[in-house]
C-alpha cells in the first residue's frame, strides 16, 4: 500500500486505528472452539465488527506459529479476509542478515502479500535494507517499545544519546517515509516528541494505548504530524472487550469509541 493510499483511508474513515489480531485459544469465546478453524472464525468476527473503524490490522505471528501448519493456514485466511483498503501489518519482528532477511521479505511481502512487517534492527543495516526492495511495502522498525524491558537496551546512552534515537537516525538514512515506519510505544509520551523531531514525516505504529496504560491524547500531542503520521494499535482492549457469544458487539463498541476519539483529533488537524 502506498503512503498516499494509507493517508486517504485515514481521512475517509476519520481514524488511525490499527486492530491487533492476537487470537489466544484460552481467551476466545468458547463456542468457537467447536468449529474447524476457531482462530479464523474469531478473527473474521473481529474484522467484520471493526472494519468501518480501522485502517490497519496487525496479526501477531506468535499466536499463529504456535499452532503449527494450522496456524499458518489461519494466518493466510485472515490476511486474505482483511478488506483491501486496510493496511496489513505482519507483526513478526524478524531481524536477521543477508539471504535470511531476503527470504523473510519474500515470505511476508510476496507469499502472503502483507503490506508491512515489523523488523528488529539490532543487527544493523543487514536487518533492515533487504526489506526496502519491495515496492509499496513497509519495514516497521522497532525504535522505542512500550514494554518494561525496553529500558534494558533502548535507553542506554552513548555520547548522551539513547540507543533508540540512534536507531531512528540511522534508519532514515536507509529508507524514506514511503518505506519505513517506526514502532513507538505510547507509554513514554515525552520520548515520542524526540522521535517525531528526528523523523517528522514517518508514520509511527504505536502500541501501548489502553491495556498497557498509554494515553491517546498524549500520543497525539507529541506524535501527530500534518498527515496524521500515526497508527495506534489496540489488541486486547478491542478483541477481548467481550468474550461471550456476543463478542462482535463488544469489539464493535470499543472500536467505535476509539475511532470517535480519533475523529476529534483529526478534526483539529484539518
Amino acid at each position: 500500500m502506498k503512503r498516499s493510499e494509507l493517508i486517504k483511508q485515514i481521512r475517509t474513515k476519520q481514524s488511525f486505528l490499527c486492530v491487533g489480531l492476537d487470537p489466544d485459544l484460552a481467551k476466545i469465546p468458547k463456542h468457537l472452539l467447536e468449529l474447524e478453524d476457531p482462530v479464523f472464525e474469531f478473527n473474521k468476527g473481529i474484522i467484520d465488527a471493526t472494519k468501518d473503524f480501522a485502517v490497519a490490522y496487525k496479526p501477531n505471528l506468535a499466536f499463529y506459529e504456535c499452532l503449527g501448519i494450522q496456524g499458518w493456514k489461519s494466518f493466510q485466511k485472515t490476511i486474505e479476509y482483511i478488506p483491501k483498503d486496510c493496511l496489513v501489518i505482519a507483526d513478526a519482528k524478524r531481524g536477521d542478515i543477508g539471504n535470511t532477511s531476503l527470504y523473510y521479505a519474500k515470505t511476508f511481502f510476496e507469499t502472503y502479500n502483507c503490506d508491512a512487517l515489523t523488523i528488529a534492527p539490532y543487527m544493523g543495516s543487514d536487518s533492515v535494507k533487504p526489506f526496502l526492495n519491495h515496492e509499496n511495502k513497509w519495514a516497521v522498525v522497532l525504535a522505542m517499545t512500550s514494554n518494561q524491558g525496553a529500558k534494558d537496551f533502548q535507553f542506554i546512552e552513548s555520547k548522551k544519546t539513547p540507543l533508540f534515537e540512534s536507531v531512528v537516525r540511522k534508519c532514515i538514512e536507509w529508507g524514506t517515509s514511503e518505506q519505513i515506519m517506526f514502532v513507538v510505544g505510547a507509554t513514554r509520551s515525552s520520548d515520542i516528541a524526540k522521535i517525531r523531531a528526528l523523523a517528522p514525516n514517518h508514520f509511527f505504529l504505536v502500541p501501548g494505548v489502553g491495556a498497557q496504560g498509554g494515553s491517546l491524547d498524549e500520543v497525539v500531542k507529541y506524535g501527530m504530524n500534518s498527515d496524521c503520521g500515526l497508527l495506534v494499535n489496540s489488541s486486547r482492549g478491542i478483541i477481548y472487550a467481550d468474550t461471550t457469544e456476543d463478542f462482535k458487539v463488544g469489539a464493535k463498541k470499543e472500536a467505535s469509541k476509539i475511532q470517535s476519539a480519533m475523529d476529534m483529533h483529526l478534526r483539529r488537524l484539518s
